[in-house]
């Protein structure tokens, strides 16, 4: 049983700032502990690449299909957020 949904938008302006490579990452990625799926606007237009981890309510933004194995090792597997791709709207430093 999965404990963390991560959700990766892939409305229009999340992909065209690469959601959808971002969505291919994380499901190339392997955390037994995740359920990784693509979800409707996240309502951050603009910000995107957006991905929300849920029940723990971080937002990650802007990020790059390359950070996605630092995100599944760190935050997924460690339980530590990644605070260099946190949404400073809801995560300021």
């Amino acid at each position: 049983m999965s404990t963390k949904t991560v959700l990766i938008c892939q409305n229009t302006t999340c992909r065209k700032a690469g959601a959808a490579k971002v969505l291919a990452a994380f499901q190339t990625e392997f955390s037994p502990n995740a359920t990784i799926q693509g979800s409707a606007c996240l309502g951050q237009c603009g910000n995107g690449p957006m991905v929300l981890v849920m029940p723990d309510q971080v937002w990650y933004s802007r990020v790059h299909p390359d950070e996605v194995p630092t995100l599944v090792q760190q935050h997924l597997r460690r339980g530590q957020q990644v605070k260099a791709l946190l949404y400073p709207k809801y995560h300021p430093s």
